[in-house]
C-alpha cells in the first residue's frame, strides 16, 4: 500500500531524531547516575501533559482546519481540496509525525531532570550576582526592569505579559513543532529545524545553563540574600491573582526546589533564555519562508524578551545571548544542511529536508 510505503519512508527518514533524544537520555542518565540524583527524575510528570497537547489538542485542532479547508472550497475545488488533504501523502506525515512525538515527554523529562541536578552540583546559584551586575552595567547603569517598569508598571499589562509568556508562547513554539512534525508542508525545513530544536534545549537550558546557573530577578533574594535589589518588582508581580500568574508558578517552581522534588517544568536556571532562544529558532524559520513575516516574528521575539524582564524570569542579557546564538547555529546548521545536500547523489538528495 502507498500510505504504508510512505509511512515507512518517513519513520526511517526521521529516525536519526528519536536515536538522538534516546542517546541523550542515556547520556544524561548516567550523568544522573553519578551525581545520586536518580530520585528527581521528571519523566513521569511529562506523560499526561504530553498526551493532551500533541495527541489531543493538537490534532483535533488540525483535523478541524482541515476540515474547515475542504468546506471552505466549492464546485471542483472542494473535491481537489478533499484529495489533497486526505491523500495518502498527508495521512502518513500526519501518523508518522504522532509516533515521533512520542519522543518529546521523554525528551521532556530528561531535560528537566538534567536542570534540576544543577543546584545540587553548584549548591547554589553562582552567577546572579555578576549577570545581574553585567545587566546594569549594558543598560547604562540601570537595571533594564526598570525601564520596563517605569513605562508599563500597570496590572492589565501585567496580565496580559502572563497570558502570552505562558500560554501563547507555548501554542506558538509546540503548535510549530506539531506542524513540522505532522504536514508534509513542513517537508522542505523537517531536518533542519528538528536539530536545531535540540540545540537550543540541550545547548541553551543544559549546557550554557549548567556552566552558567543563575536563578534570575524573581529568585536573587533566595539566592543571594539581597532582597532589595529586585525587591519592588517581586512585590509587584506578587499582587497579580491571575490563573497564569508569573508569581505564582515562580512560587512553585521554589518549592519544588526547595524540596528536592521533581515537577513539571522544575529546575530553575535563567542564563541564557531558551523561552527567547525558541521563539527566535521559530522566528528564523518564518523570516526564510516569508520576509514580511519574519519581520512580524523577530518582532514577538523582541516583545518574549521584554517579556522575560518585566516578569523577573531573566535578565535581559540572558535574552541577547539567547538570540546571538540561535541565530548563529540557524545560519551554520543551514550552511551545513545545504553542503551536504549538493554532497550527495543526486537520487538522494530529496531525502534530506532543506531549508532553501
Amino acid at each position: 500500500m502507498v500510505f504504508l510505503s510512505q509511512l515507512g519512508q518517513r519513520l526511517r527518514g526521521d529516525a536519526w531524531f528519536c536515536g538522538a533524544v534516546l542517546t541523550y537520555t542515556l547520556l544524561a542518565l548516567g550523568y544522573l547516575f553519578a551525581l545520586g540524583q536518580t530520585s528527581q527524575l521528571a519523566y513521569a510528570n511529562y506523560i499526561g501533559p504530553a498526551a493532551f497537547t500533541f495527541f489531543g489538542v493538537m490534532p483535533a485542532m488540525a483535523i478541524l482546519f482541515d476540515f474547515a479547508y475542504v468546506i471552505h472550497r466549492f464546485n471542483d475545488r472542494r473535491l481537489l481540496a478533499f484529495k489533497r488533504t486526505f491523500s495518502s501523502r498527508r495521512l502518513s506525515a500526519f501518523a508518522a509525525g504522532l509516533v515521533v512525538l512520542l519522543a518529546i515527554p521523554v525528551f521532556q523529562g530528561t531535560f528537566t531532570s538534567v536542570k534540576i541536578s544543577f543546584a545540587s552540583l553548584y549548591h547554589g546559584f553562582p552567577y546572579d550576582h555578576l549577570l545581574a551586575d553585567i545587566d546594569r552595567f549594558v543598560h547604562f547603569g540601570h537595571a533594564p526592569w526598570r525601564y520596563l517598569y517605569a513605562v508599563a508598571e500597570v496590572p492589565l499589562v501585567r496580565t496580559v505579559v502572563e497570558i502570552n509568556y505562558n500560554v501563547f508562547w507555548h501554542l506558538i513554539c509546540f503548535g510549530a513543532l506539531f506542524f513540522v512534525l505532522t504536514s508534509p508542508r513542513g517537508d522542505r525545513v523537517r531536518t533542519h529545524y528538528l536539530i536545531m530544536f535540540l540545540l537550543v534545549w540541550i545547548g541553551l537550558g543544559n549546557v550554557l545553563a549548567g556552566l552558567f546557573l543563575s536563578a534570575g530577578p524573581a529568585f536573587y533574594g533566595a539566592v543571594t540574600g539581597d532582597h532589595a535589589r529586585f525587591g519592588e518588582l517581586v512585590a509587584f508581580l506578587h499582587q497579580s491573582d491571575a490563573v497564569n500568574s508569573a508569581a505564582k508558578f515562580q512560587t512553585y517552581l521554589w518549592e519544588l526546589h526547595e524540596a528536592g522534588r521533581p515537577g513539571l517544568g522544575g529546575g530553575i536556571s535563567a542564563f541564557p533564555s531558551v523561552h527567547v532562544g525558541l521563539i527566535t529558532m521559530n522566528a528564523c524559520f518564518l523570516g526564510a519562508w516569508s520576509r514580511r513575516w519574519g519581520i512580524v516574528a523577530f518582532a514577538y521575539v523582541g516583545f518574549v524578551l521584554a517579556s522575560s524582564v518585566y516578569l523577573g524570569w531573566h535578565y535581559a542579557i540572558d535574552g541577547y545571548v539567547s538570540i546571538l546564538l540561535v541565530v548563529a547555529a540557524y545560519h551554520a546548521t543551514r550552511q551545513l544542511l545545504q553542503r551536504t545536500r549538493a554532497a550527495e547523489p543526486a537520487q538522494c538528495a530529496s531525502l534530506v529536508p532543506v531549508n532553501a
